[in-house]
């Protein structure tokens, strides 16, 4: 029987302390203050778990790849990467996700619109994440590096093509002279030598030509 009972709201409770705490969701009262942040909180319970934002204590870990999380839910949320378990399936492709911020950030594909604009060149994005990967191409930084020859790369997906260099494997092969390339994009310019696509034109005589270089 929950016999204290919110005057406000009717939601009952067991225990006169609950009622209490409750009491302070309809007040707006935040009596538990961060001494770091001064930041307010109804509960103290929840302001013990914000205190591991700023001590960084990270006391829920993956069992399976011992990563930590400061809060249970992140790591909740994290286990569906292991499980490969998506709950948040698209409706309109059926595509699935594990969480559903990366559901939200896929809709924008559907939608086509670009929220997130370089303040450098106003070019559009779907997703946060692609801006930031693009503002390094303004700002020149290379934060991917190559581990043998220490050239810098501002993609990883850059680095990781170029890793195939090292390599000395050709995974890309000419359908037509079985020829092989490092790179996809080699092979793509190098198919223009067997269809006669000429893609670079003069602007001047309006010549074409397979590679850039000729055009230069």
């Amino acid at each position: 029987e929950k016999q204290h009972v919110c005057k406000i709201c009717q939601k009952g409770f067991i225990h006169a302390g609950n009622l209490k705490l409750h009491m302070l969701t309809h007040t707006g009262e935040k009596p538990h203050v961060c001494k770091f942040c001064q930041k307010g909180f109804t509960h103290a319970s929840t302001l013990k778990l914000h205190m591991l934002t700023h001590t960084g204590e990270k006391q829920h870990v993956c069992k399976i790849c011992q990563k930590g999380f400061i809060h249970a839910i992140n790591l909740k949320l994290h286990m569906l990467t292991h499980t490969g378990e998506k709950p948040h399936v698209c409706e309109i492709c059926q595509k699935g996700f594990a969480l559903s911020s990366n559901l939200k950030s896929h809709m924008v594909t559907h939608t086509g619109e670009k929220p997130h604009a370089c303040e450098v060149c106003q070019k559009g994005f779907a997703q946060s994440s692609h801006l930031k990967q693009h503002m390094l191409i303004h700002t020149g930084e290379k934060r991917h590096v190559c581990g043998t020859c220490q050239k810098g790369f501002t993609c990883v997906f850059t680095l990781k093509s170029h890793m195939v260099v090292h390599t000395g494997k050709k995974p890309y092969s000419c359908k037509i002279c079985k020829k092989g390339f490092t790179l996809a994009d080699t092979l793509r310019r190098h198919m223009m030598t067997h269809t006669g696509e000429k893609q670079h034109v003069c602007k001047i005589c309006q010549k074409g030509f397979t590679h850039v270089s000729g055009l230069k």
